[in-house]
């Protein structure tokens, strides 16, 4: 069941990196110049105003290091990549076991 749940999540997220990745290729090309839509762009038009929130509250009750050096470079990063790296990701670690030598799997 979670290999199962982990190849739909990792199938998503790799259509969804892709359908990013068109949208950011469109708008480069009509603006002439190269335009990534980054995750941060991303979390807060999903999350709204939960995500503004996301960074005080991480400073307040995890670490203050956490956020400023680390989780701001990484909200950074462009979606396409993000998603297209995590669903691939995702899509092996829920793919089949290889079956074991010199055992009989057809029993």
């Amino acid at each position: 069941m979670l290999r199962f749940l982990a190849r739909v999540i990792g199938l998503l997220l790799v259509a969804g990196g892709f359908i990013v990745g068109v949208i950011d290729g469109t708008r480069s090309i009509a603006d002439s110049s190269l335009a990534l839509t980054s995750l941060g762009e991303t979390a807060a038009r999903v999350f709204g105003e939960r995500f503004q929130a996301f960074g005080p509250a991480v400073s307040r009750d995890v670490h203050p290091l956490l956020w400023d050096p680390v989780l701001v470079h990484v909200l950074m990063a462009p979606t396409a990549l993000f998603a297209v790296l995590f669903g691939l990701v995702l899509l092996w670690l829920g793919r089949d076991p290889e079956p074991g030598i010199g055992f009989d799997t057809k029993r």
